[in-house]
């Protein structure tokens, strides 16, 4: 007599428990990340930031370069005397400061993201160079880093601003050059955890070369960590462009930095306020939101979350 039910699907077997479902890493990753207020928060905020400032020209028709002396130091719409047509009001030379707003914050993320590519390179291959090949390489590796941390950034900063020049290549390439150490130590100490793994070893016994095994086994397992080094360093150096500029060493006029911004508000923050909270704000809000992407990031993706 057949066992098979009405349905036609035979009976689970007794004492057997059903297969459960795996998720693709991508999957698990998103259900995490949707569960982590802090991560959505920053993301969140970043996306509005990155929206405005790509999409500069959709949401405002303004130059940010064009001056109207005749207009100058117009309130925000929310003053008495402030206008819908410069709703965020006009700087000491009269140009619309929603617009230098936007362009400034393209000014904010392009130096961000080069300066955190620059040191991302140098940093992580000495990192994994120490942490690889260890012995002399490590020693000598090591000693450059201790030299990078006994120097004040923003002293040097300030120091190679004043001698070379001020330009915006000259402040990517300072920073670049100066915020490479927490990637080489991350990457150093996540390599050697991995040197030693065993499909490491089972490269090397089937004939792989160093590089191969350095980018298709060693940098896939430890780039989670240098995401997450990423995103800090990218908020410091748009808190280090900000305060070369407001020191007026960093991004030169007419350009429309965030930093440079505020130092040409300063003499009116007593009379007009404005000028320095509405960038100030902004910077804080971008700031803000990058360093909660990147807590978070380090949350969703540590082995303690992992299930």
């Amino acid at each position: 007599m057949s066992t098979t039910s009405a349905s036609g699907a035979a009976p689970a077997a007794a004492g057997f428990d059903p297969v459960p479902v795996r998720r693709s890493p991508l999957a698990r990753f998103t259900k995490r990340a949707a569960r982590h207020p802090g991560f959505m928060a920053g993301a969140v905020l970043l996306a509005v930031i990155l929206v405005l400032s790509i999409g500069a020209p959709l949401f405002t028709a303004h130059d940010p370069y064009a001056q109207d002396i005749s207009r100058r130091l117009i309130p925000p719409v929310w003053h008495d005397k402030g206008s819908w047509e410069h709703w965020l009001g006009t700087d000491k030379l009269g140009r619309d400061y929603f617009a230098r707003l936007l362009y400034g914050g393209r000014i904010s993320l392009m130096i961000g993201a080069a300066t955190v590519l620059l040191s991302g390179v140098i940093g992580t291959a000495l990192g994994v160079a120490a942490g690889f090949f260890g012995g002399r390489v490590d020693m000598v590796i090591g000693y450059v880093i201790n030299v990078r941390l006994a120097l004040p950034v923003v002293l040097v900063a300030l120091a190679v601003a004043a001698l070379v020049g001020t330009s915006l290549n000259t402040v990517i390439v300072v920073l670049g050059l100066l915020l490479w150490d927490r990637f080489a130590v991350v990457a150093r100490s996540t390599t050697q955890q991995i040197a030693h793994a065993d499909f490491v070893a089972a490269a090397r016994a089937i004939g792989c070369s160093t590089r191969l095994i350095v980018f298709s086994e060693v940098l896939p397992n430890i780039l989670n960590p240098l995401i997450v080094v990423a995103t800090l360093e990218m908020a410091h150096a748009i808190l280090l462009e900000a305060a070369l500029s407001f020191l007026g060493l960093g991004v030169q006029p007419p350009l429309p930095s965030w930093g440079l911004m505020i130092s040409e508000g300063k003499q009116y923050m007593f009379f007009s306020p404005w000028v320095i909270t509405i960038p100030g704000v902004a910077l804080v809000a971008l700031v803000l939101g990058i360093n909660l992407l990147g807590d978070g990031l380090r949350d969703v993706t540590a082995p303690d979350n992992r299930s």
